[in-house]
């Protein structure tokens, strides 16, 4: 099929493109714009993979590139997103002009032209603290942050046009996904590559907090399913391992698989605002099974330290490590 990745040149969207490509696919890879030529992630893939991608730069806030690039689509996949939470305090309407004016740039054309699939990528946090566990689709939406909202808005907006217009659109609601090549904001990066500067003491925020984390892999697997399933449309679908694993034991298994002995300090500029602060997140993955047939590969504690593991021998790696900016906090 003829699929259009948006966020192609992100952590998930360069390892789902790849996929894609590896299945025999003809993937448009939507890339952010810049000055620079660089198409993020899928700089670094297989050339091979990369020569047989059509990539398309461009911003899905602006309409017109975007009916460009999905006119000729099969299937449209949504990945682009503004999705660091702390600097949607700083700039809650850049959130809302990509979330959400970005989602409906999509919708509106994929209405238009008469796409066959569309599939948008929600996020676990727009479930806010968990009300009850494990988390299933029905649970209450919080949007407790800036970015929470706006992509509660999105996802909203999706399913409005799936029963407005009969938009075949379907939402896909990662947990927390990490692997090679996640920004440094996000947790995981943040302890390994502290830890690979050598810090004896890690500087975080929160640390009681719990998360269920899903390696790459999984949730690359799922959006494959996603593809092929027939009974999604205006459907909500969580992905997740089913585990959950508390900031403080995070850092102590990946200081046992690093072989270290690092300190958490709590660094303020890093702890969220309190009634901002999702404390627990924890999905109910059976509806993914029902619909979509896929289960996760990593399960368990013993699966998350498969993934950390896989994950930590790609951060230090010397032509990896390099990339990241690792002594600075990324907000």
């Amino acid at each position: 099929m003829k699929i259009l990745v948006t966020g192609a040149d992100g952590f998930i969207g360069s390892h789902l493109s790849e996929a894609l490509v590896k299945k025999g696919h003809e993937v448009t890879a939507f890339v952010y714009y810049n000055a620079f030529n660089s198409f993020g992630w899928l700089d670094n893939i297989d050339e091979k993979i990369k020569k047989s991608l059509k990539i398309f730069p461009g911003d899905i806030r602006d309409e017109n590139l975007v009916r460009k690039a999905i006119k000729d689509c099969d299937v449209i996949i949504n990945l682009a997103a503004l999705i660091g939470i702390p600097y949607s305090y700083n700039s809650p309407k850049s959130y809302l002009e990509t979330n959400v004016q970005g989602t409906l740039n999509i919708l509106q054309s994929a209405k238009d032209y008469g796409i066959k699939k569309v599939i948008h990528t929600s996020t676990s946090e727009v479930y806010g603290t968990a009300k009850y566990i494990p988390i299933d689709e029905n649970h209450p939406l919080d949007g407790q942050s800036p970015y929470s909202a706006s992509k509660i808005a999105a996802d909203h907006l999706a399913i409005s046009f799936y029963k407005s217009f009969d938009t075949p659109v379907s939402i896909i609601r990662p947990f927390n996904t990490y692997g090679p090549r996640q920004s440094a904001r996000a947790i995981i990066p943040t302890i390994i590559l502290q830890m690979i500067n050598g810090n004896k003491e890690i500087s975080l925020g929160s640390v009681k907090t719990t998360r269920d984390f899903s390696f790459i892999d999984d949730t690359v697997d799922a959006y494959m399913a996603a593809i092929k399933a027939t009974d999604v449309n205006g459907e909500v679908i969580n992905l997740g391992s089913g585990h959950e694993t508390s900031i403080v034991d995070l850092v102590k298994i990946i200081n046992t698989i690093m072989k270290k002995n690092c300190k958490i300090i709590t660094d303020k500029k890093r702890v969220r605002p309190e009634k901002s602060e999702v404390e627990r997140l924890l999905a109910s993955n059976s509806k993914a099974f029902k619909k979509l047939r896929w289960k996760p590969k990593y399960i368990g504690h013993a699966g998350l330290i498969k993934g950390l593991t896989k994950t930590i021998e790609w951060f230090t790696k010397k032509e990896n490590f390099s990339r990241y900016k690792s002594d600075i906090y990324n907000v």
